[in-house]
């Protein structure tokens, strides 16, 4: 009863079927515009392997050693760095050359004795910002859900993958816990409240920082943070973009230069005729 001349059904079902398995392959346009890729030096860029951050919010190891400290030229020259087992993130070696690295996450290379943690510029780009040894011990997690486990064990879950058991009562949902790389632990935490610095992670304010001034809570809708930074400008994001980085106006971590303060476009062009 098929329309269909004969042969072609089974043929037209061949074209139906889906590829087999996840895709191992991005096209370099259709990459994250923060990684900064020009549009002709080639068709593919790295895809970021599974791993704790979201393709579209990390940096590929590869892109750090190559397109921002310049110790490669090529993407193999990556791969021979890294099987020498030279860079360790949040002190753990990684040989992996599209390993994604995301918001917080401590890259050292020990050879040259460096240290980076990766924080946004004003722009929500990554910056690969270099930090003493003092504060490579130790990171800030945000608390994306808190729940018991088995037995009854409290336990929350961070932005960048990690489950903490036991942590303090008092910590919930939203707030920003630092962690002890070595041990895993949760040395210190700061609440997600009014007065508190917070750094933006995602939307058209990402990598601005300031001290939260409102919060508006919108059920069955998305909460509205308002962020005021230290030149006295006043912005609004979502709840789920916005990251606790210190107690008061004391950030917890340094900030890259321009502290998150975002300059207007005649600002910018302020001073960039004063370095001229």
């Amino acid at each position: 009863g098929s329309f269909l001349p004969c042969g072609s059904s089974d043929r037209l079902e061949a074209r139906i079927k889906m590829v087999r398995g996840p895709k191992k392959h991005l096209k370099r346009l259709n990459a994250p515009h923060h990684w900064m890729l020009d549009k002709l030096s080639g068709i593919f860029a790295p895809k970021p392997s599974p791993g704790p951050h979201k393709t579209r919010e990390c940096l590929p190891l590869l892109l750090i050693l190559r397109n921002r400290l310049k110790y490669a030229i090529t993407g193999k020259e990556v791969q021979q760095i890294l099987k020498q087992r030279l860079i360790k993130v949040d002190g753990k070696v990684k040989t992996d050359t599209t390993y994604p690295t995301g918001f917080m996450d401590v890259v050292e290379i020990e050879k040259t004795d460096e240290h980076f943690r990766l924080v946004y510029d004003t722009k929500g780009r990554f910056v690969v910002h270099r930090i003493s040894k003092e504060e490579a011990a130790y990171k800030l997690c945000k608390v994306k859900k808190l729940a018991t486990g088995k037995g009854g064990v409290p336990f929350i879950a961070t932005h960048d993958g990690r489950t903490l058991r036991y942590p303090d009562p008092e910590v919930k949902v939203n707030d920003t816990v630092m962690l002890d790389i070595e041990s895993g632990k949760i040395k210190d935490f700061v609440k997600f409240d009014l007065g508190n610095l917070a750094m933006v992670t995602g939307g058209h304010n990402a990598g601005r920082v300031g001290v939260i001034v409102h919060r508006e809570k919108h059920k069955g809708s998305f909460e509205i943070v308002h962020i005021e930074d230290a030149a006295g400008n006043r912005f609004a994001t979502r709840a789920t973009n916005v990251f606790v980085i210190g107690k008061g106006n004391k950030p917890l971590i340094s900030l890259p230069k321009g502290k998150g303060i975002r300059l207007t476009i005649l600002q910018e062009q302020a001073k960039r005729y004063a370095t001229a």
